[in-house]
């Protein structure tokens, strides 16, 4: 595990360098990070971490690294997250796989699901070809503020139902 977190601080450095040469300052140390990250989930997937190290080869406070973890590495945005805590603790990052999107995505949404949040999970399984342009809008029109209100019950529902009927279709091919 060692060799792999010295791997990545010495990855993350040279990163870090081309990324300085190519963004200008109007980027924050949020971006810098999760760019940092995506380009290590590109490769395979899933990625561990060390947040104090992370933290320290971005020069910020380790808060800022389950900042940018927490915002931008979320279930609705396709990625688990697993941590575990104390001196030998980490970060996993996983990119969920097409053929789990859809069943991730229900799992994540539980009994209630805020109007924001269903819209996120509707655009990433759009993003991950799991459902079409067309019918992405149609489920996030179903489920507006406008449709049906404030009834993050009904949201959850409605939501979870459309996207097993998109896995039931999807398994028949």
């Amino acid at each position: 595990m060692t060799n792999k977190i010295q791997g990545i601080i010495i990855k993350t450095v040279k990163v870090k360098e081309s990324q300085s040469q190519k963004r200008d300052d109007r980027f924050g140390v949020s971006d810098k990070i999760e760019a940092f990250i995506m380009e290590l989930l590109k490769n395979d997937g899933d990625v561990q971490l060390k947040r104090n190290e992370l933290a320290s080869v971005f020069q910020c406070v380790p808060s800022q690294i389950n900042y940018v973890i927490s915002t931008r590495f979320s279930p609705e945005r396709g990625y688990t997250v697993e941590s575990r805590r104390g001196g030998g603790g980490y970060i996993r990052i996983r990119r969920i796989g097409t053929n789990d999107v859809l069943a991730e995505a229900i799992a994540q949404i539980g009994s209630f699901i805020d109007y924001a949040s269903a819209k996120a999970i509707i655009e990433y399984a759009y993003s991950r070809g799991v459902v079409d342009e067309l019918s992405a809008k149609l489920i996030i029109a179903a489920v507006s503020e406008k449709s049906i209100g404030a009834d993050s019950k009904a949201r959850a529902n409605i939501v979870k139902n459309m996207l097993a009927v998109y896995g039931a279709e999807n398994e028949r091919g």
